[in-house]
């Protein structure tokens, strides 16, 4: 059997708290999951951090996996004599078993002849997954329909693979960051335990115009130097659709203009807002008449903006 570092695989050390497993995990899935990731071996690398988080996240699972004491990544090892006894099934049979089976079912000691002698009731496994949506998608709710692979137990509590599609509603205002739980959508239970649960760990892609911060949404409004001095009404897109938003006179450059509910729909009701920050932008090439009249409004004002530095 060939040995893999599950805290390596995650970027943790050994003796890394349950949060900063979980964060180490999160952080990871965004980056790797292969719906969003451009890397080559994104599809691998993401079951590769699953296997090694179903493992760490579960404290007796991660009790035994240290008992294996340190290996190298790839090395052949044997776990030791007494390990079957304390965690598995106590036949010592590891001839041939996948790495990520001899860790699947220890929190019950599905296989019967552990510790008590016969095989007891087990939870389901617990399963993270993934979900990037659209900031559109979050914004009218959406369904996703996601496939996965759960650990099972067969009568005799031997573990399989087994490929499922789970159906999923995002509802309105999932935003980035929100955990969402789907009860009973895990892996099988065995001997009478209950089904483990799904958990969907939401993430909002990026958008060509908006920013997202809990349910508010910002985007940046350009405005020449004579809307921001003298005022103008702009055409705001929203996700609802396109507003008319007052720009007033004397808009400064980095001012949050504020349109109150225009944002990602709140559980509670209602929206957050959206918050046009004004950014002074100047023509990319002057005409002669525009130069002239800058001219003459560098001549006529005597305003001094570096006043402060003298």
């Amino acid at each position: 059997m060939k040995f893999k570092d599950y805290y390596a695989i995650l970027g943790v050390e050994r003796g890394a708290t349950a949060d900063a497993i979980k964060d180490a995990y999160r952080k990871l899935a965004r980056k790797y999951h292969p719906d969003v990731s451009k890397e080559a071996n994104a599809e691998a690398r993401f079951k590769e951090m699953a296997e090694a988080y179903a493992t760490l996240k579960d404290p007796a699972k991660r009790a035994a996996y240290d008992q294996l004491g340190r290996h190298g990544s790839g090395e052949d090892f044997r776990p030791p004599p007494d390990w079957s006894t304390q965690f598995g099934d106590g036949s010592g049979a590891f001839d041939g078993m996948d790495f990520a089976d001899l860790f699947a079912g220890l929190a019950g000691h599905p296989r019967g002849g552990g510790r008590q002698g016969s095989a007891r009731a087990m939870r389901g496994q617990d399963y993270e997954i993934a979900v990037p949506i659209t900031i559109e998608e979050s914004f009218g709710g959406t369904e996703v329909s996601l496939d996965l692979t759960t650990t099972e137990f067969d009568d005799h509590g031997a573990p399989r693979r087994v490929p499922r599609n789970v159906k999923a509603r995002i509802p309105k205002g999932a935003t980035d960051g929100q955990v969402l739980r789907l009860p009973g959508q895990g892996g099988k239970g065995f001997h009478g335990g209950r089904d483990g649960d799904v958990y969907l760990n939401v993430s909002l892609r990026p958008h060509r115009l908006y920013r997202a911060s809990g349910h508010d949404l910002f985007l940046d409004l350009p405005v020449t130097p004579w809307e921001a001095a003298l005022g103008a009404s702009a055409a705001i897109p929203t996700p609802a659709g396109a507003v008319n938003l007052k720009v007033p006179a004397g808009t400064r450059g980095g001012q949050q203009l504020r349109l109150a509910g225009r944002g990602l729909p709140t559980p509670q009701g209602g929206a957050g807002d959206l918050y046009a920050i004004a950014q002074i932008v100047l023509p990319p090439e002057l005409t002669e008449r525009e130069r002239s009249l800058l001219r003459d409004l560098a001549a006529a004002s005597a305003f001094n903006p570096r006043r402060h530095l003298e």
